[in-house]
């Protein structure tokens, strides 16, 4: 008994199975988390390092080197970067995607500890690591501030109340706070009272260390009793301070008051945060992969009201941004489209059919193909985004097909006059090996992609697995629950509607116009040799893309001033930046936040209206580019961020361009060059770079002898130096909710030039006091900001953006070239980011479709024991590839992942339409029909169901097509692809499938011919 035969004459366990899949699907829809991409992992660790003073030189060779040797060594590390600036030290390592994070950390953990010898002795915070995503951005900006409260205070309530409570929330990975207003205690001395009364810097800050202490003080054990001693050394406000004795002088008290200010302050002074024009904190959510982005930022928006309510009325907390309403907007938006998709591909059938019976029973294989595929998403891990829904809203078209081809087959027994229970067992096991030929093929189309390496892979694995299920399933329905109930419901004198007029005209023209083409066989073919070419040209020319930036309604403005600007400087330059961006009506709110990542450097985050009230943000975007860089003596970079962030390094652009070499010298010399060349490249605006190595310095050279016949050690010198002007935190103060740092530093007055220099002074060994200029020369000159790592080696990146239609192939090899023409052999070069993965991806997207092709050539080789046969079939690939490629032409889009999935699943999809013709060939030869014949008859025959599948094929991906809803845009190529390459292959096909058929035919009959001959030879020696 034949499977399909056991479901038809077992109707319950049919039903009961087809809705145990409905049941188990409906179930999963409802657990299944809901995210805008799919869980896309980098696993990447971030370690960072300070000690309070260091110039970059200093941080590069002495911390970042000797992390950097260590981190090489580890397993599965895809690239290491460093970012060294004035005290600090970055390190992105990014491991491979296979490589599982927290085992990376611990390796991590161990080469800090190896490292930890060869690190100064003195570092202010030693090395720490953090597992970041950088794939990931917020999923929430919240701002808060007060107009009468100090920053300080409204910073303690942020870290206390809001900060930690929503780490705490499940699926929160990190929150960060932008503009961080730390409390603080600053002393602020003035070197001309030091040199009064006769005092180092160094013995202030001794004495200040020594008057604030926290230290384990014991307990007094009594016969009765036992009493914990407790003392009031510590200190924690400013006026507690003011009052110390720092020495003692002619016997009377210096006090600290005596030598400078002492005030309330904050930790960092150089680092702000600014929302619509107000001075406030910024605070950034993100999430961990595979959480539900709108039920964490519904819990967050359901803790706000009781945090608020602890906090005091005047700190106000606003939700600046809430990236799950434009998730929620596009998920929504996705499953309007599915549900479209599914209102017309119903409409396809019953248009054809003109049967209810038959339409109820090939549509629903939908419902229960789709439902059904939940249940397996639900069990690998999967989530309801853009990325799977899109893949069932794709697989509408093809999980009817199979449904169309079996009750088409089934009405055509009927209408031999046979009974329906009989017709229903007959057509279904003469058209079941068909089906399954076809749905393997379909399902193999997409299985290179589940095992993609890369990127690439990562984020497509989702969207082809699903597809792949939803067929495979699909399959099953066909073979299970469309014959059952074609049995029941048909009746005998069920027909479906051929005497259309139209259908009738259509099969008429196509009867005489095939038998043209089979009259002129070999103009035929001539022309498919034509198209061929053709195709591999489009291939060549059209614009290749990667993966397209969305519209979220937020995009980012990268600030950058002149290399030395003041904290106050910028500030004021970044400010007048905000009533421009007020100014278009498109930006709803902004947040500037100034001195990030560098001093002479910030970030402005834009939010904008419903997409509704505006242009769309390219449009805004280059709106603004001339207005935003209009302000004298800054520039302004903005950026729609990427879909997806790939790679450690932030990228003020589109694109990614890094130089390397082991000589400094000819690496700044060649970047210099380069970056000159590249900002008059033709189709690239918005050049910028990491190189900042022209910042002014005051060179301090020691005079060591002297020095040192004086009594007085290097160490003294550079210790009084860091007192002076490195902000040197030389006390802790231990809160009951923090800690907070007493900082010293000379007054502001007194830190504009080098001039402060000849006031102080340091203690000799004979106790004497001697002027620190009169050690040293002192002398201006030009330094590094930065100094840049990728992998141990330093470099310089820039980053830059390609002027509106231009695609990111013509960008990458026009930048290339520019290159290799101006950049010495000594310096070697790289993209990254985006552009990195593109030059990776194109490659191997190429080989994916040979991939995909041979897969399925040994699928069907084996299905049909034949050779020849599978590339019959194979052989209306190319129009379909020329179809969706002059599609992409025509409407300005260019070959971005979107269109390349519409490539490949074009091949599985004209591949099912050469699949029934050629079936039906096959098994009219059997009958003793010759090839000509037979390919006639099979695609005469099925020249209704290829229709129907066709066209339901092209109604279920019309809406992506169309672009309709939020974020449509960036998935319409593969719409048009997918509807462009159908409508051209559909008209090819029909007429090279059985021109091929013939030709290959004969091609296997001479080689039967062939090898019976040689065999007839061998048996007579």
């Amino acid at each position: 008994m034949q499977i399909t035969e056991l479901f038809i004459k077992r109707p319950v366990m049919t039903t009961l199975v087809m809705l145990g899949m409905l049941f188990f699907g409906l179930v999963a829809y409802t657990s299944m988390p809901v995210s805008y991409l799919p869980a896309v992992e980098f696993p990447t660790v971030e370690v960072t390092a300070s000690l309070a003073g260091a110039n970059p030189r200093t941080m590069a060779s002495s911390v970042a080197s000797p992390l950097e040797r260590e981190f090489s060594s580890i397993a599965g590390l895809e690239s290491m970067s460093s970012v060294n600036s004035l005290g600090s030290t970055s390190v992105i390592l990014q491991f491979a995607l296979d490589r599982d994070i927290d085992s990376a950390a611990m390796d991590v953990q161990a080469a800090i500890s190896r490292a930890d010898g060869d690190l100064p002795d003195n570092m202010t915070d030693k090395p720490s690591f953090e597992k970041v995503n950088p794939a990931d951005s917020p999923i929430i900006y919240l701002s808060m501030g007060s107009k009468t409260l100090p920053m300080s205070t409204v910073n303690d309530y942020a870290k206390t109340f809001l900060t930690q409570s929503i780490s705490m929330i499940p699926g929160v990975a990190q929150v960060i706070l932008y503009g961080e207003k730390q409390y603080a205690v600053r002393i602020r001395l003035d070197p001309r009272e030091l040199a009064s009364r006769g005092l180092g810097i160094d013995e202030v800050r001794t004495a200040v260390e020594e008057a604030n202490q926290n230290l384990p003080l014991g307990t007094l054990e009594g016969a009765q009793q036992s009493l914990t001693v407790d003392a009031d050394g510590q200190l924690f406000k400013a006026y507690e301070y003011k009052d110390l004795v720092v020495a003692y002088k002619d016997g009377q008290p210096v006090r600290l008051t005596d030598l400078g200010v002492v005030e309330d302050g904050v930790k960092d002074e150089r680092f702000s945060s600014w929302y619509n024009g107000s001075h406030n904190l910024t605070i950034a959510v993100k999430r961990q992969p595979g959480t539900n982005t709108i039920a964490i930022v519904k819990k967050i928006r359901e803790m706000l009201p009781g945090i608020t309510a602890q906090m005091p009325a005047s700190i106000d907390l606003t939700v600046v941004y809430d990236k799950s309403e434009f998730i929620k907007e596009s998920v929504q938006d996705v499953k309007f489209t599915l549900a479209l998709a599914v209102a017309l591909v119903i409409m396809v059938v019953f248009i054809f059919l003109r049967n209810l019976a038959s339409t109820f029973i090939s549509s629903i294989a939908i419902p229960f193909s789709i439902v059904a595929t939940f249940a397996v998403m639900y069990e690998l891990g999967f989530t309801l985004d853009t990325f799977s829904l899109m893949a069932l809203t794709l697989s509408v078209g093809f999980v009817v097909d199979d449904a169309i081809v079996m009750i088409e087959n089934v009405v055509r027994h009927l209408e031999m006059g046979k009974k329906p229970m009989q017709a229903a067992i007959d057509g279904a096991g003469e058209i079941g090996f068909t089906i399954i030929s076809m749905t393997l093929s379909l399902a193999i189309v997409f299985v290179p992609i589940m095992f993609m390496a890369g990127i690439i892979g990562r984020v497509l694995h989702e969207l082809a697995m699903t597809i792949t299920v939803a067929v495979l399933v699909s399959g099953v329905v066909s073979l299970s629950l469309t014959p059952m109930l074609a049995s029941r419901l048909l009746r005998e004198k069920s027909r479906i509607a051929e005497s259309d007029p139209l259908f009738d005209t259509l099969i008429r023209l196509y009867r005489t116009s095939l038998r043209f083409c089979l009259d002129h066989r070999f103009g035929t073919m001539m022309f498919s040799v034509g198209l061929l070419a053709f195709t591999a040209w489009l291939f060549i020319i059209i614009p290749k893309g990667f993966l397209p930036a969305d519209d979220e309604g937020v995009f980012m403005g990268f600030v950058q001033a002149r290399q030395g600007i003041s904290y106050d400087s910028m500030l004021e330059h970044q400010k007048q930046l905000m009533p421009i961006m007020s100014a278009h009506p498109a930006i709803k709110d902004q947040i500037q936040i100034v001195g990030v990542p560098l001093a002479n450097q910030g970030m402005n985050i834009a939010v904008l209206k419903d997409a509704s009230e505006r242009d769309s943000i390219d449009t805004v975007i280059g709106q603004l580019m001339g207005p935003v860089n209009s302000i004298p003596g800054m520039a302004c970079f903005l950026v729609n961020p990427p879909m997806i962030q790939i790679g450690g390094k932030q990228a003020k652009g589109d694109y990614l361009f890094t130089l390397l070499s082991p000589s400094s010298d000819t690496l700044y010399e060649d970047a210099r060059k380069f970056g000159q060349a590249l900002r008059k490249q033709p189709g690239i605006i918005g050049v910028n770079s990491d190189m900042q190595i022209s910042g002014p310095q005051v060179a301090v050279e020691i005079d060591r002898d002297l020095a040192s016949s004086l009594g007085v050690s290097v160490q003294q010198i550079e210790s009084a130096l860091f007192t002076a002007y490195g902000e040197r935190q030389i006390s802790t103060i231990y809160a009951s909710t923090d800690e907070y740092k007493v900082i010293m530093q000379l007054a502001p007055d007194f830190q504009k030039n080098d001039d402060a220099l000849t006031m102080l002074y340091v203690r000799s060994d004979d106790g004497s006091l001697v002027r620190l200029d009169a050690l040293c020369n002192i002398s201006q000159e030009l330094g590094p900001m930065t100094i840049n790592h990728t992998g141990q080696l330093e470099s310089v990146s820039f980053a830059f953006s390609g002027v509106p239609g231009t695609s990111m192939g013509q960008v990458t090899a026009d930048v290339q070239k520019l290159a290799d023409q101006t950049i010495s052999d000594a310096v070697t070069t790289k993209f990254e980011g985006s552009a990195g993965a593109f030059a990776e991806s194109m490659n191997s997207l190429y080989f994916l479709l040979v991939i995909a092709i041979v897969a399925i050539y040994i699928l069907l080789g084996s299905l049909y024991e034949s050779f020849i046969h599978p590339i019959t079939i194979l052989s209306g690939l190319p129009s379909a590839a020329m179809g969706g490629l002059l599609t992409l032409l025509l409407f300005g889009c260019t070959l971005d992942l979107y269109g390349m999935v519409g490539l490949i699943m074009l091949i599985g999809i004209v591949k099912k339409n050469s699949i029934m013709v050629v079936d039906f060939a096959i098994e009219a030869e059997k009958r003793g029909k010759n090839a000509e014949d037979a390919a006639f008859e099979g695609a005469i025959t099925r020249f209704r169901p290829i229709i129907m599948t066709t066209l339901a094929a092209i109604m279920g991906t019309l809406p992506i097509a169309l672009g309709i809803g939020a974020g449509a845009d960036v998935r319409r190529p593969l719409g048009l692809a997918v509807v462009g390459g159908l409508v051209l292959s559909q008209v090819v096909t029909l007429y090279l499938t059985p021109v091929f058929y013939t030709y290959m035919d004969d091609l296997q009959k001479w080689l039967d011919k062939k090898v019976g001959t040689i065999e007839q030879a061998e048996q007579g020696a």
